[in-house]
């Protein structure tokens, strides 16, 4: 919000009380996933400036039940993915550190990854190294070292901070950002893709290559 020179967001007291208040107008507790938007708030007219936002901020809590099966699903048998044609945005166009609802080019190589009858689409930036898959961050391992794309051309997630900070260094594996090329893919020993909803979720085949013999790790 600070980065889009919001004039007024929600302080986090407020944002509590909407996510509770949300919450038990629904009768939710458990196996809920909340979204958070923050709008500018109601226009006076039709028109791309903000000075036409009179109103103050607008905070949208979405909460749906999901169920957890399909992420043990995904943990189970692990993802299938493709590489798409699409790519993610540079941020000479727009930074993936703002995390925001224009996603319709993530939302486009999802359709080719589905076409193809895959489970995601592995996302490259503008030079042809590896961003993010169309929904999660990506990680693979190499010669016992974890390896994922700097977070130039993704947002870097809080599951993929939480593998980076606390879970590697606890398993005493090395952890690097850096760049990776499909061949860096394709070779590696296993992979996986992180996100709040899917968790930590295997992926077993990029591109018709079987990572890790085919099986999650």
């Amino acid at each position: 919000a600070h980065a889009l020179l919001f004039e007024a967001v929600p302080n986090e007291a407020d944002i509590i009380e909407a996510i509770r208040t949300t919450l038990d107008a629904n009768g939710m507790r458990d196996g809920v996933l909340l979204r958070l938007t923050l709008t500018r708030g109601e226009k006076v007219t039709s028109g791309m400036s903000p000075k036409n936002n009179h109103s103050g901020p607008c905070l949208i809590v979405l909460a749906e039940w999901k169920a957890e099966e399909q992420s043990v699903k995904n943990r189970d048998s692990g993802l299938r993915l493709i590489t798409s044609a699409i790519r993610r945005n540079t941020p000479a166009c727009l930074d993936s550190k703002i995390h925001h609802n224009n996603l319709l080019n993530n939302m486009l190589a999802k359709v080719q990854a589905d076409n193809a009858g895959m489970d995601d689409a592995l996302m490259l930036d503008t030079e042809g190294f590896v961003a993010e898959t169309n929904a999660m961050n990506f990680f693979v391992v190499r010669d016992g070292v974890l390896r994922t794309p700097r977070a130039d051309y993704c947002l870097p997630g809080i599951t993929r901070a939480a593998v980076l900070r606390l879970v590697a260094p606890e398993a005493g594996v090395p952890a690097v950002e850096e760049r990776l090329s499909l061949v860096d893919v394709w070779t590696a020993d296993e992979a996986f893709t992180t996100g709040t909803m899917g968790g930590i979720s295997p992926v077993v085949e990029v591109d018709g290559r079987l990572l890790g013999g085919g099986v999650p790790g």
